[in-house]
């Protein structure tokens, strides 16, 4: 099955609704089973949304995403939703978005917290650069709501930050 039109180019109705911003160029994409595309381009995932059109996920606010069962699953960072959608053929858009994610990873650390528990610190890039972003996940029983490692968090953070000069 051919993903796009010969010469590698989308459908014009689907590129005209990704709105891409100025040199964002479109890398991979990939139909779904729902009749719409996955794109993946320079500077984001885009989505299809219930009721036609993208939403934009830049690359950074991508927190893990996997490739499983013919379903590409998509979990954004800072809790952010988890979106689920299935590829007919996925071509190459499972490896391009690995590889995008992981290029925005500028720093990540995990470490322990008081009374057990741990906490990862992310800091990520933006694909076209800028200012990096940081972003904590609370895992094994560590409340995300407990002021007190919220503090601790924030206390590693800008020992990290110092470490490393970001």
């Amino acid at each position: 099955m051919r993903l796009t039109r010969p010469g590698g180019r989308l459908p014009a109705p689907v590129r005209s609704s990704l709105g891409l911003e100025r040199g964002e160029r479109v890398l991979s994409a990939a139909p779904t089973r729902g009749g719409s595309f996955v794109v993946a381009t320079s500077a984001a995932l885009h989505l299809p949304v219930v009721g036609g059109g993208f939403a934009r996920l830049p690359w950074e606010r991508i927190e893990q995403a996997a490739w499983r069962d013919g379903r590409l699953r998509v979990q954004e960072t800072r809790g952010g939703p988890a979106h689920e959608i299935g590829l007919t053929d996925p071509g190459s858009v499972p490896e391009t978005v690995r590889e995008r994610v992981t290029a925005t990873v500028v720093v990540n650390h995990q470490a322990a917290l008081p009374g057990g528990g741990t906490v990862r610190i992310a800091g990520r890039r933006p694909a076209g650069g800028g200012e990096v972003r940081w972003s904590f996940v609370f895992e094994a029983g560590a409340d995300p709501a407990d002021p007190g490692l919220r503090a601790r968090a924030e206390q590693i953070l800008a020992a990290l930050r110092e470490q490393t000069g970001l």
